[in-house]
């Protein structure tokens, strides 16, 4: 911070500057103000950068072109493509190339691509044909010039507990398959999954692994559905969640019954996203904050809105965690 301005504290400088980016990212009149800093200086401090996982916009059936233009319009400065969107823009004749080129000439980063493969499952042969469709999923991302790869509990959030210490054995087989194919594996939780829900069973199979490139996919919802404590966060260096899951949930219906498409925009529920938000901003920063919505509501809407009015959102709410 600068001497001559000793009454701002740094979350405070930060937040002014979010919210600067924020009015930007919605095309409204920015005042201007000598003690705030521009929204391009803001992007560049502040703790957070923001994504768009498209599984927000993915009931409207848009296409990944389509996500990407909506996401660069919106704002954004990165994206988190669906393998299978992606896949099936290649099946229609589409070039992994010029998508890549589409996703640059945005101004975007792909930040992660969320894929399903059944990596943690018991069976062996199950198991193997899952780490064959991940490496070709690898090869798909990396074509499209993504930084990592989602590793959720697919095919074992049904299943009957399976040791940390196992899934670890596993978890770190996959991240050996990212290093071979250039990319990192980011191990995703599912709140109401019998496997992987809580962070703690996350911290432990990212720590057990022993790999350095081991890190973690939270999610503020998964994390409410799982029952665990948020203050948790506090545990995890930066580099152990380089993305998170941005989103809410309401006061009703009751956690146990609450369901993927009851998330609301950040902000519009219940929960403690500014204790969140500065745990994540305490530790150290550099957090990419993805909004991730399935609520059919906002599939009425036009797509572009929808992705606008989350990004303010997300930004709103970080610059209030800041002020804090």
């Amino acid at each position: 911070m600068k001497k001559s301005h000793p009454s701002l504290s740094r979350r405070q400088w930060l937040a002014a500057g979010i919210a600067a980016s924020t009015l930007a990212g919605v095309r409204q009149p920015a005042a201007a103000a000598p003690s705030v800093p521009s929204a391009d200086a803001a992007r560049k401090t502040a703790p957070f950068r923001f994504c768009l996982n498209t599984g927000t916009v993915r009931g409207l059936k848009l296409g990944i072109e389509k996500e990407i233009e909506i996401a660069a319009k919106a704002g954004y400065d990165a994206i988190e493509p669906w393998v299978d969107g992606i896949n099936n823009f290649v099946k229609g004749g589409g070039s992994l190339s010029d998508l890549r080129k589409k996703i640059a000439d945005s101004g975007l980063t792909v930040e992660n691509v969320i894929g399903f493969p059944a990596w943690g499952v018991d069976d062996d042969a199950k198991r193997a044909a899952a780490l064959e469709q991940l490496k070709r999923d690898m090869e798909t991302a990396v074509a499209l010039g993504a930084k990592r790869i989602a590793a959720p509990p697919s095919g074992i959030n049904n299943a009957p507990p399976i040791a940390l210490r196992t899934l670890a054995e596993r978890y770190r087989a996959v991240c050996e398959l990212g290093d071979a194919a250039g990319i990192v594996a980011i191990l995703e939780l599912w709140g109401a999954a019998k496997n992987l829900s809580r962070l703690s069973d996350g911290r432990t199979v990212v720590v057990e692994s022993g790999h350095p490139k081991a890190c973690l996919l939270p999610d503020v919802f998964h994390i409410y559905k799982s029952g665990g404590d948020f203050a948790e966060l506090k545990q995890f260096k930066p580099a152990m969640i380089p993305v998170f899951h941005m989103n809410d949930y309401p006061a009703t219906p009751p956690r146990e019954q609450a369901r993927d498409s009851d998330r609301v925009y950040p902000g519009d529920g219940i929960a403690p996203l500014s204790q969140i938000l500065r745990d994540l901003a305490d530790s150290g920063g550099g957090h990419v904050l993805s909004l991730e919505l399935f609520n059919p509501n906002y599939w009425k809407n036009e797509p572009l809105e929808v992705a606008k009015t989350g990004l303010e959102k997300m930004k709103n709410a970080v610059a209030k965690a800041l002020a804090g």
